[in-house]
């Protein structure tokens, strides 16, 4: 593993580099997350992270495969690696992410839209190279239960009646082979977080403002004890003690024992919120609470780049150069708008003319109606 890939520098920084161009800041020793965008090489998580606080360690088991991998979806949201520049990210983001793995907390990530929350998460899979990130969308209807799991009660009792149409309409052809329980039950995004793998598992609960009031609440148990239980699957514990159930990943089961589901290694969550709601003491408690800036200049640089094939040319220092005037008299506006009028300008869909500002109005325009000009 090459130096700037290995974790365990000391707490300092260094000087300019060859040829005069300033060096890469070395990262302190304790950082695992790196933030670079790159994945670590020739390493393993499990080779880096300490042990657990002693009450926040989990004994959840078997052990289950390591997840499945997506690149394509890692491609799309965050750009093709190789398109990759070196990222320079906010050092309170790398410390807000080290700080909640090392404690197995989950991390609240609080933003204006657009700002880059829910990319954290798959910036995080990418680069400890953890696999599918699990996402759960928050909607005002969302309930703890959904998030864990589902259970198909009706379809259950729809197919048992058929079963019973088919026997007493051709009773010759005998009974027909019966369906397991674990057909009918779907784990949700945190259902399928806590189930044990060896190596945690990337939640990205996004949007939490959204929820209703008791939801964050009701998260609580869940976070502090790292397990769930799933009650149509423990009455049937007699008879089928080890169930096949669905997980959140597409054409993956799991096995689950007894109706219970407790983790190995805690999940690394990341929990998205756009300011527009407090949130109960206790549940701001069990986070580790980050506050996310807007991109500067070589951050939306660096956007632009991993999304296309070229570099940044001078055409693109420039359109970053106005978005950023824009943002700064308008306010809220998000850094994928800079990438819609990019690739309205490189794309050959639209001529850089007399209509073009009034086509970046259209848009850059404003996210919120009480942002106003200055």
């Amino acid at each position: 593993m090459s130096a700037d890939e290995r974790p365990g520098a000391p707490s300092a920084y260094a000087q300019n580099g060859a040829g005069g161009t300033p060096a890469e800041p070395v990262r302190p020793g304790w950082w695992i997350y790196r933030g670079t965008g790159r994945p670590l090489r020739d390493i393993e998580l499990s080779e880096l992270l300490p042990p657990p606080p002693p009450w926040r360690a989990f004994d959840g088991g078997p052990a289950r495969p390591a997840p499945p991998h997506d690149d394509g979806d890692l491609d799309r949201r965050l750009g093709a690696l190789e398109n990759l520049t070196a990222r320079q990210p906010a050092r309170g983001e790398v410390e807000a992410v080290n700080a909640a793995m090392f404690l197995r907390r989950p991390l609240l990530v609080t933003g204006k839209p657009g700002v880059g929350k829910s990319s954290l998460a798959y910036q995080i899979t990418r680069e400890l190279r953890l696999g599918r990130v699990l996402r759960w969308s928050i909607s005002s209807r969302s309930t703890l239960r959904e998030g864990l799991y589902e259970y198909d009660a009706i379809g259950r009792a729809q197919d048992a009646a058929t079963a019973r149409q088919l026997v007493e309409a051709r009773p010759e052809a005998g009974e027909p082979p019966g369906s397991s329980i674990g057909d009918y039950v779907q784990l949700g995004p945190l259902g399928t977080a806590l189930l044990p793998y060896r190596l945690p598992r990337v939640l990205l609960i996004d949007e939490l403002d959204k929820s209703d009031i008791d939801l964050p609440n009701d998260l609580l148990d869940v976070f502090e004890e790292g397990e769930y239980r799933i009650p149509a699957l423990t009455r049937v514990a007699p008879r089928e003690r080890d169930v096949e159930v669905h997980t959140a990943d597409p054409d993956e089961k799991a096995t689950v024992t007894k109706g219970h589901v407790r983790c190995k290694a805690f999940p690394i969550i990341i929990i998205t919120s756009n300011g527009e709601r407090e949130f109960p003491p206790a549940f701001m408690r069990r986070c580790i609470q980050f506050s996310m800036e807007q991109p500067d200049e070589n951050g939306l640089a660096s956007l632009v780049a991993a999304h296309f094939t070229r570099q940044a040319d001078a055409g693109a220092a420039q359109m970053i150069q106005d978005f950023m005037e824009y943002r700064r008299v308008h306010h809220e506006i998000a850094a994928d708008q800079l990438l819609n009028a990019f690739f309205l300008a490189t794309s050959g869909a639209h001529t850089q003319d007399a209509s073009w500002k009034r086509l970046l109005d259209l848009v850059w325009q404003r996210l919120s109606p009480e942002a106003a000009p200055e």
